[in-house]
Formats: C-alpha cells, structure tokens, sequence
C-alpha cells in the first residue's frame, strides 16, 4: 500500500471522529480503526512528521497517540527505523466447544441484527449526539445527586413520579395523547418496552403480525421470545397486503406516525383496516420517530382497551441514555408495572430524576424543535445526492427524522452495495433482510444524525461517487 492511500486514508477516518473528542483521541481511533479494518500487518507508516502534517495536528499530540497505541501492541516501531503495524492475534489455546444456544437464540443470531459499528456516516438510528446540551445534562445531575436524595438510589418501583408526570405532559404537547399518570409505565428503552409487551400478553407459539419492511430490533425481540412472526408488506400509498386468510393473531405491531425504515409518513387508515381484517387482541404502535404534527397517523387510543404505545427518548436524546415508557390502558397498569418489577428489577432513578427536570424546565422541548429542524436540512442534502442516481426508484421525503431511505430497482443487490460502502468507511443498512419473503424490496437504510454542515456536503458527494458506479453494474 502506498503512502498517499496510507495518509489519504487517514484523514478520510480522522474526519469521521466525533468533533467533541481531543485530537488526540481521534487519532487513536481513526488509526485503531483502519489497523484493524483495512491495513495489513507489517505495514510501514510514513513518517511521523508527514502524519501530523496531514492530521493537521502537532508532532507532541500524534506522538501520545502513537504511544497509547504501541501499548496496546497495535503498533511497534524500531528507533531510527521506523513504526509498523501490528495485527491483534488470538491467544493460542484449544478450539472452544460450540456454544449451545437455544433455537431461538440461534434464529435472532442468524437475522440482521445490531451493527458492530455505531459511529460513522451515514450510520442509521443514530441521533446527533455531538450537539446534545450535555453542559445541562451535567448540571442536572449534580442538582439531583445530594444526601437529601438518597432514596434516588435504591429501586424504582413503578418508575419515577415525576418523570411519570413530565412524560404524560410531553405527550399531550407532542402526540395530542392525554392520558393518566398511571398508564405510563417506564421502561429501559424501547425494545424493553416491546419485551414487556411480548411477555405480557402473549403465549410461546402465538403469532404477531409485523410490516414489511419491518424494524429489525423488534423481530428479534419477539423471536426471543418464542412468537411466530406473520410479516405482511405495506406500501404507502395502498396500505396492508392483506392476508387471504389468517389463524388467530395475538399482536398486531406498528410503526407509530412516521415509518421505519422507509421513512415516510403512515396512515391511520391503513392501520385501521388491517387491525378490522386481523382482529388481534392487543395493538402494538411503535413512535420510533415523529414531529409535532403528524400524530393524526397515530391508531392509539388512551380509551381503548387493546391499544399500547411504545416511545423511547434515545432517538430524540442521545442512545446510551436507554429510557423510555410504554403507555397502556387502565387496566393492564398494575399488572403490567408489577410484572416489570419481578422480570427486570426498576433502578435508575438518578438518569429518571434528571430526564424529569430536564422535560420540566422545557429543555426537551427546546432540543427538538432544534435538532428536527436541522434533520430536516441534513435530509434534503442528502435526498437532492441521491434521487436521480441510476437504479433509484425513490428517496423518502425530506423530514425531520434521523432516518432516510433510498429504494433501488428490483435485482439490485443492496446487501452487496452495503458491504462495498462500508470498506469506503460508509455506514448504511440494507433494506432487503428485513422484508418478508413476499416483499421484492431492495434499498438502503441511512442516517442523517452523525453529519452536518461542511462534513455532510463533503460525506454526501462522496457517498454518491461510491454508489454510482455500484447500481450501473446492479453489484
């Protein structure tokens, strides 16, 4: 490898760190990750000075970074000689036994699941986590943290008060959903909340029914727990392939108002004629993502007894945040709450605490209305990028969500174009792996929440000179 594709490269991976990190820092991961991930061992890096000059950073500050990595046996380096990388190896010992896992266990491993890697461009899911105000965030815990508020140390049976509260006047400002404290039950993020929901109200073998393209982190949820899944293909302008015919159906679950991943508005409607062709017993709508006036395309009803809303405040906040609530009708309440106290034990009060104050005081409020109306702008970018490549049938609407989709012409190999992307250092989703058998779909999920302004641009052009050539050859 020569040494211009050595140092091209490195500025290309020392550009994707987060902007809030120290040079430092980004030069240890940038380097971490291209020795691991593109380099071979026993490659000679070019000169200490010809790196700092093109990190744009002092001779000092790359030296620290080239420590921290010789420590980790990344890097070695000869005095006078010169630094060479170094491959992690597996300490030698014997093959280990096969794990044995359950079957359902093995099914959601065999599925799309989690990416390895959460940083990136283009990354989906994702919020923008650089511009979060964490300088309050701090200040609120140490407003919380005090001896008078020992008890917020100790178990949260029924989630916290006041957060309970704060979120039930979130909803009413937000979703037009008015509802009672009591129905609000706080979960650890969402799939938490579709867990609760799986163990709750239904049996091992009973069928939940599911969109296609669907979102993958609640398939496998509802794998684990045992639950056919019955996946059936919704278009935005038609709605529901409806089934010719159907056994019973337990739950029904949905996108809420904005769909995921394909990124466009739902319909009520739609919703509403297949839960009247299924009848399940309960109805499941998942608000992965919304804005303030799209809550008509929500099928929830605070007054029904068969309806549960999942929410999750990692999409609009930060991911390792993990909060979230579930809103049920009045009469699985206390049931509900009291199972999710024997299953998966409540605590965190100091993260509920602070989540509460941070809603009352309207810095929540004030967070959203700011970073939707950046979402917006960053997919425009993106959209204007993409829509008149080769091969694209569609680009979803510019929104203010973090997710955008991008639909190809059927044959396309999109999990091939996926794994090409990411050798560019290009994080994006396939959409075919999470649509049903029936469903012809191919594209790509992506993020919009890891880039803005000049980096976005920059990212943007790139990402449509490496898919160009791709869809002309159909990969």
């Amino acid at each position: 490898m020569d040494r211009e594709r050595v140092l091209h490269q490195c500025v290309q991976l020392y550009a994707l760190q987060p902007e809030r990190l120290s040079k430092q820092v980004r030069i240890e991961q940038a380097l971490r990750q291209a020795i691991i991930q593109q380099w071979p061992g026993g490659l000679r890096l070019p000169s200490h000075r010809a790196l700092a000059e093109a990190f744009g950073v002092a001779r000092q500050t790359l030296a620290l970074a080239m420590a921290t990595l010789q420590e980790e046996r990344l890097l070695t380096t000869g005095h006078g000689q010169g630094t060479w990388t170094c491959k992690p190896s597996a300490p030698a010992h014997e093959p280990p036994l096969p794990p044995r896992l359950s079957r359902r266990a093995q099914r959601v491993l065999q599925g799309p699941g989690a990416s390895m890697i959460q940083s990136g461009a283009f990354v989906p899911g994702i919020p923008d986590i650089a511009q979060f105000p964490m300088r309050k965030w701090r200040q609120l815990y140490a407003s919380v943290t005090v001896p008078q508020n020992a008890l917020l140390l100790s178990y949260s049976t029924g989630g916290y008060g006041p957060l309970k509260r704060a979120i039930r006047e979130f909803l009413a400002r937000w979703r037009n959903i008015h509802c009672d404290t009591e129905q609000i039950i706080i979960t650890d993020g969402t799939h938490n909340g579709i867990e609760l929901c799986a163990v709750a109200l239904a049996d091992v073998g009973d069928t939940v029914a599911m969109e296609s393209p669907c979102y993958w982190g609640a398939r496998n949820v509802f794998t684990a727990a045992g639950l056919n899944i019955d996946m059936l293909p919704w278009q935005p302008d038609t709605g529901h392939t409806l089934p010719t015919a159907s056994g019973p159906v337990t739950l029904a679950y949905l996108t809420g108002s904005h769909h995921y991943p394909l990124s466009v508005p739902t319909r009520a409607a739609h919703k509403q004629r297949l839960c009247e062709a299924l009848a399940p017993r309960y109805v499941v709508e998942d608000d992965y993502e919304f804005n303030r006036d799209d809550h008509a395309n929500l099928l929830f009803d605070t007054t029904s007894e068969r309806h549960l809303l999942v929410g999750s405040f990692s999409k609009m906040m930060f991911p390792g945040l993990r909060l979230g609530y579930l809103v049920v009708p009045r009469h699985l309440a206390g049931p509900m709450n009291r199972l999710r106290s024997e299953l998966f034990r409540e605590g965190r009060m100091l993260d509920q605490a602070v989540l509460a104050q941070f809603i009352f005081d309207g810095d929540l409020d004030a967070w959203c209305r700011r970073i939707q109306r950046d979402y917006l702008g960053r997919q425009q970018v993106l959209h204007d990028q993409l829509c008149s490549l080769p091969q694209v049938r569609s680009v979803s609407p510019p929104s203010s969500a973090i997710s955008l989709c991008v639909e190809f012409a059927p044959g396309v190999n999109d999990v091939a174009i996926a794994q090409a992307l990411l050798k560019e250092h290009l994080i994006v989703r396939p959409l075919s792996p999470v649509c049903a058998a029936s469903d012809p779909r191919v594209g790509l999920v992506m993020g919009v929440g890891m880039l803005s302004g000049e980096t976005l641009a920059r990212e943007a052009q790139r990402l449509r000179r490496c898919l160009e050539p791709l869809l002309r050859q159909g990969h």
